[in-house]
């Protein structure tokens, strides 16, 4: 099974940019549909962007325009280069592997966005 670490979280004022990696170890990555997940304090989990093997991508309505997720299989990680950050972005984000049906997470990594 693929183990997940994300990287590259932290604080940043409103309107800037923050790039978070997820490196995966365990497996080859490039089968995988790869995941960014968040999660604000007293709120469910939410889908943020996925990429799927052939590169693929889709977005959430609330991050479209402003993140770009993106794979390296040669270096197996997956980042999500988020750009205009807003208080609205401050979450836990984790990242996801499927393969198969089966379903990977990482730790997760924080992203405060400060007003």
């Amino acid at each position: 099974q693929v183990q997940l670490v994300e990287s590259g979280g932290g604080l940043v004022q409103s309107g800037g940019s923050l790039r978070l990696s997820c490196a995966a170890s365990g497996s080859i990555l490039s089968p995988y549909t790869m995941g960014w997940y968040r999660q604000a304090p007293g709120k469910q989990r939410e889908f943020v962007a996925t990429i799927t093997s052939g590169g693929t991508t889709n977005y959430a309505g609330s991050v479209k325009g402003r993140f770009t997720i993106s794979r390296d299989n040669a270096k197996n990680t997956v980042y999500l280069q988020m750009s205009s950050l807003k208080p609205d972005d401050t979450a836990v984000y984790y990242c996801n592997a499927v393969k198969f049906g089966v379903s990977s997470w990482g730790q997760g990594t924080q992203v405060t966005v400060s007003s």
